[in-house]
């Protein structure tokens, strides 16, 4: 059973599935939308109610009017499970989104069933820092198609570039589509927002699964391991040979350990 509910407080949201079941949240990307997880539902479906949702200014969703911050992002989660009348939840977020999970955490931990987050950036070093905020600055003066070619590159697998320009072209399509104000302000999230997410121990018993992939430049194995690190209980995978976007070309890797960690959590 899909339920499709247009607006919630001016984002797009989809629900999957029976009030009865535990609840899973998607969290996609920056510059995507809730459509990223079109090969993930069907599979959660048979033991889980799903929410899917599109950030502010991505997707079908109104864009945030004030400067966007973490705590908005945290918010707007907050704000369609009590719109949803949902207490708690396993939260699944991809890159940004898996700051957003984090960041939901540390504010609202007893509405939090599970973590799992996937090619999400933890410490940089240096020099990727100041490239990692030099983009960020470059999309705040020139829009959100100024990085998309080096990023699609920097995504996918040379090999699935050349097989696949459908999915790169879906891909351009979903940037395009995005509120310029409130992509650059999540750039900047994504940049300079791990700083709020180290460190903290209030959300350290939250059971959580930390997946990134072997060539991930972005959201490195190494980064993976300290935020696991972060968490009492967690688990770890590395998915060997996929870049930053591996999710989209082989989501079966990913469903994997992702289901099994559900199961033995719930």
């Amino acid at each position: 059973m899909t339920k499709k509910q247009k607006l919630i407080n001016g984002t797009s949201v989809e629900i999957h599935g029976h009030d009865d079941l535990p609840v899973v949240v998607l969290i996609h990307g920056l510059g995507l939308n809730k459509d990223m997880w079109k090969e993930f539902i069907p599979s959660l479906l048979k033991n889980y109610k799903v929410i899917n949702f599109d950030l502010f200014g991505h997707g079908d969703s109104e864009s945030f009017k004030t400067k966007l911050n973490l705590d908005h992002c945290a918010r707007q989660i907050y704000e369609l499970l009590h719109h949803l009348e949902i207490e708690k939840a396993h939260l699944i977020g991809f890159s940004v989104g898996g700051m957003i999970n984090r960041k939901f955490a540390l504010i609202y931990p007893s509405r939090v069933l599970s973590l799992v987050i996937l090619n999400s950036p933890h410490k940089r070093e240096k020099e990727m820092q100041e490239l990692v905020e030099k983009r960020a600055k470059l999309v705040l003066s020139e829009g959100a198609l100024a990085t998309l070619n080096d990023a699609l590159e920097r995504w996918f697998t040379a090999e699935f570039r050349h097989k696949r320009p459908d999915v790169l072209s879906m891909v351009r399509k979903w940037r395009k589509i995005v509120d310029q104000k409130n992509y650059a302000e999540i750039a900047e999230i994504l940049a300079t927002g791990v700083k709020e997410l180290t460190g903290q121990e209030i959300n350290n018993l939250i059971p959580t699964l930390v997946i990134t992939c072997e060539h991930d430049s972005g959201s490195t194995c190494s980064m993976a391991v300290e935020i696991s690190k972060e968490y009492l209980y967690s688990d770890l995978v590395i998915i060997p040979k996929f870049k930053h976007l591996g999710l989209l070309e082989s989501p079966s890797l990913f469903l994997g350990p992702i289901l099994k960690f559900l199961e033995r959590v719930k």
